[in-house]
This record gives C-alpha cells, sequence and structure tokens, in this order.
C-alpha cells in the first residue's frame, strides 16, 4: 500500500490548494486563512478540523482530519511546512513594531529580565562553579521571570528566546551541555562569554557578555586577554552609534573590522547580527562580521530604517577568527521553514512538543522530561531540515574570543540600547589603542537617544549609571571616556 503523500501550492489570492492522496483515491483540499486563522474544507466531504492553524508566522502547519462519512478512510497526521515568504504578499500581513507603544514596553520588559537575569549569572561565574548548572539556573530564572508578568493574558506566549549559553577561552558560541554530556569547570582566568534571551508576545530581547573569572581592581587583566575584550567592547560601541536609520549595514561591517585591527584581533568570520521581529530571531535584514569574498558577495545590502529592531552580536578573537566544530554536541536548535513529513513516531512526538512549547524560538534539548527521546528525535527532523542547529564554534586553541551583544531599538530620536551590563574598564589593561581619528570621533558622540526632558540643574545631572571612568582607568585614547559614559543604558 503506497504511504499517503501531499504536495501544497498557493494560489496569488491567498487561497492554497493542498492535494492529499491515500491508497488509490485522491483527496482534494482547499485552504483559506483570515484573520490570522487557517481552515481547511473538502469540496467532496466535510472535514473535521481538529487543529485551527495559527497563521502568520508559524512556521509549520499540522492538518488532523479525518472523514466524517468513511469515504477514504481516516487519514494520517499530515505536517506541512512552507517558507514565509510564500503564505502572503507582505501587504497583507500587519507587523507589530515599536512605532506602538505597547511593543516597546514588551520589548523594555523582556530587556529587563534578560539584564537581571544576566547580572546574577555574572556573579556565579566563580573558579569550581559548573557551566551546565549555571546555564540551567539561568533558563530556569528566564522562564520564572517571564511567568510573572501578562498573567491575565493567558494565550499571551512568554519564555526563552535564546538558552543560556556560557562559552569559555577559544570558544566561539553555543556552548549549553546536556546532563549527559561532559561540563565544563571554571577556573580563574578563564574569559566566559554569557549569552541568553528572553520574549514577551514573540518580541525578543537578548544580550551577551564577557568577563575573566577572578579579575578585580587588584587583579587585572592584561594581555591578549585585555586586548581582545577591549576591541569588543569598542567595536560594540561603535556599531551602537552607527545604528541609526539611513545607514547601511556595511558600515557598520567595516568600522568592527577597523577597531579590531587597532588591537590586533579579528572578527570572527561570517558572524550575522539580525534584525528581530516578533516571533523571529532571525529578522530580514542583518549585519555581517569579517565576511570572506564570497560571503560579501553573497550577503545583501541593506539600510536600516526607523522602528526596526536589531541584536547587534559583536565577536572578535585574538585568532583567526574561522570557527569550526570540535567535539562539543550541538545542544541548541530552533525550527525552519522547510517542507517534510516525519516517519518515525519518535520524531513526530519530539517536534509536536517543539512546536508546542517553543514555537519559533531556540530550544536546548536539555529542556526535554527525557533527554534521550529527545536526542533520538532530532536526528530526522536534522536529516530533512526541518530543524536548523546552533553549532558549537571554537577558534584554535590557546585563542581568546570576546563576545558583546545588546538589543537595540532604532527610535525617531535615535538608537535605543535596552540591553547590556556596564563595561568594567577598570578591570582590563591594554596597551594598545585606536589610532583612527573617525573612529575616535564617532566613539566620541553620545550613545544614548536624545531626549527632549528639561536641563538639570549642575548638582542633579549624573546618576550612579551615569558616571564616566577616569582617564586612569580607561587607557584607550580620549574615545574611552565617551564610550563608557553610554555602555548602560536606562
Amino acid at each position: 500500500m503506497a504511504a499517503p503523500t501531499h504536495s501544497i501550492r498557493a494560489a496569488s489570492s491567498g487561497v492554497w490548494s493542498i492535494s492529499g492522496t491515500t491508497n488509490s483515491a485522491t483527496l482534494v483540499m482547499r485552504t483559506t486563512w483570515l484573520q490570522s486563522l487557517v481552515t481547511p474544507y473538502d469540496d467532496m466531504c466535510p472535514r473535521e478540523v481538529r487543529n485551527l492553524i495559527r497563521f502568520p508566522p508559524v512556521c509549520v502547519v499540522e492538518l488532523d482530519v479525518a472523514s466524517k462519512d468513511g469515504m477514504f478512510g481516516d487519514l494520517d497526521r499530515y505536517s506541512l511546512a512552507y517558507r514565509r515568504e510564500k503564505m502572503a504578499d507582505k501587504d497583507d500581513v500587519n507587523e507589530a513594531t515599536i512605532a506602538e507603544d505597547i511593543v516597546v514596553t514588551k520589548y523594555k520588559m523582556a530587556g529587563d529580565i534578560v539584564n537581571r537575569v544576566l547580572k546574577d549569572i555574572c556573579s556565579k561565574c566563580v573558579a569550581e562553579a559548573s557551566v551546565r548548572q549555571i546555564c540551567d539556573e539561568a533558563d530556569k530564572m528566564l522562564l520564572e521571570e517571564t511567568s510573572k508578568i501578562f498573567k491575565k493574558e493567558k494565550e499571551m506566549k512568554k519564555g526563552i528566546a535564546f538558552p543560556t549559553c556560557l562559552s569559555v577561552n577559544h570558544c566561539i558560541c553555543n556552548f549549553s551541555p546536556l546532563v549527559s554530556e561532559p561540563d565544563y569547570i571554571l577556573v580563574d582566568g578563564d574569559l566566559v562569554k554569557i549569552d541568553l534571551g528572553a520574549h514577551i508576545d514573540g518580541f525578543i530581547a537578548v544580550v551577551a557578555h564577557t568577563l575573566v573569572v577572578g579579575a578585580s581592581k587588584e587583579k587585572k587583566v592584561t594581555g591578549r586577554k585585555a586586548d581582545v575584550v577591549w576591541a569588543a567592547h569598542f567595536a560594540s560601541e561603535a556599531a551602537l552609534r552607527l545604528m541609526k536609520s539611513g545607514t547601511e549595514n556595511y558600515a557598520v561591517t567595516d568600522t568592527i573590522q577597523k577597531v579590531a585591527e587597532s588591537f590586533d584581533c579579528k572578527p570572527v568570520e561570517g558572524m550575522l547580527s539580525h534584525q528581530l521581529q516578533q516571533n523571529r530571531i532571525d529578522g530580514e535584514k542583518s549585519i555581517i562580521q569579517n565576511p570572506s569574498e564570497a560571503q560579501r558577495k553573497d550577503h545583501d545590502k541593506c539600510t536600516f530604517d526607523v522602528h526596526e529592531v536589531y541584536a547587534m552580536d559583536v565577536v572578535i578573537s585574538t585568532g583567526e577568527g574561522l570557527g569550526r566544530e570540535l567535539e562539543s554536541r550541538v545542544t541548541v536548535y530552533k525550527k525552519t521553514e522547510e517542507l517534510y513529513m516525519l516517519k518515525l513516531k519518535a520524531s513526530r512526538a519530539f517536534f509536536s512538543e517543539v512546536d508546542k512549547r517553543f514555537q519559533t524560538m531556540p530550544f536546548n534539548l536539555r529542556m526535554f522530561e527525557d533527554e534521550k527521546k529527545a536526542k533520538m528525535g532530532v536526528v530526522e527532523c536534522l536529516k530533512h531540515k526541518i530543524l536548523e542547529p546552533f553549532h558549537v564554534l571554537y577558534d584554535k586553541q590557546g585563542e581568546f574570543v570576546a563576545q558583546f551583544k545588546y538589543t537595540v531599538l532604532l527610535m525617531p530620536s535615535g538608537p535605543h540600547r535596552i540591553t547590556g551590563l556596564p563595561f568594567e574598564a577598570e578591570l582590563y589593561e591594554t596597551e594598545k589603542k585606536i589610532e583612527d581619528e573617525e573612529i575616535n570621533k564617532l566613539l566620541q558622540r553620545s550613545g544614548k537617544p536624545k531626549t527632549n526632558k528639561k536641563k538639570k540643574k549642575p548638582a542633579e545631572k549624573k546618576g550612579e549609571g551615569d558616571q564616566p571612568p577616569t582617564e586612569a582607568a580607561a587607557p584607550v585614547a580620549a574615545a574611552t571616556v565617551a564610550a563608557n559614559n553610554d555602555s548602560r543604558e536606562s
């Protein structure tokens, strides 16, 4: 007996034709969408719709249909995936943006949560601490904190937008080990990159921060570790000042490159900073770091517009800046928009749970109750590309990689950074400095959006978060004062 098959076709009117075959009979169904719902029906006989399909921006459609009159017998569950650009014309979709106050509020609430969790996690990065335990505790905190808000909105989705990862020394990104995999225990001197995210109603706030275990004013970080931390910090600050309407993405790319070279470092090749859209962590526009010739040719140029949101992610290495996979297992995944009907029961059960719990957000296999079954279920999903892996990447042993990432809202008044912790300039000493006059002038500009508030009296102007570091604490040219003065956004 032939297995059920299906095909899918979209008409310009927004009507979808789905043809399915079971046994020797052919079933023709049409799907129309109205007000974010898709309702299937059959011309020949009525169908019972058990699951309405949310649309957009769900990536996977699940139809569970059975013939009421037994004409064709029970149909298998159809998992139909489709590409977002085929769903409808853009004009038909009213995307929520930060032009609406409620959207700004949700972004800021998510940002406040990730900042609090990040601050708590930084305090736990001490010698003999377990990376896996820290990641697990951070994810639990993200879930707990997001569950406390909008309690009356029962249908609103909230939670983790990017599972916590701690990548140490030459590990570039995405290290968050499973219970069944080798852990990493921190030691004094480790350079740690913390990366995490949360969302409220699909509005995502992400953050990444770099620290050195055991660093203090009495035990300052020097040498190549200090160089790469300063390089990543200044590159992220310069990028912030360029994130405004009318700027081209490659202006940011080239500036990050120049800053890194000032410290004899390299941006990690091909790393992307994405536009953030509701329920989408990898939006349409992006900024590429240190592209190869082929990447520069293939990567689209774009211009930033007001009311857009970006996750500005700067990752700098003391080495070649070429990411490679080693022995570490991939643990973080997210759904794609590919098309495939899963064959294995374990895979379908796993993917159904992914769809229910995480929708379009990245997740960690550690979040599943049965880790072994999750590792089994992910195999078929990866094979047919309905899940995307976040590979654990490394530079060469002995090199150091630093990262700073923040979420920035492009408001009419200018860029508004909503995530990130203050940079502790007094902990890092470097002999290198930025010589480029244009970049120094850029860094001397304020990174905060313009406000129309009345000027305060001199005694009231500076709050705790506005105190600039002294010249002695910031050894990298006069630009340091301005850059650090804006390292924390209100």
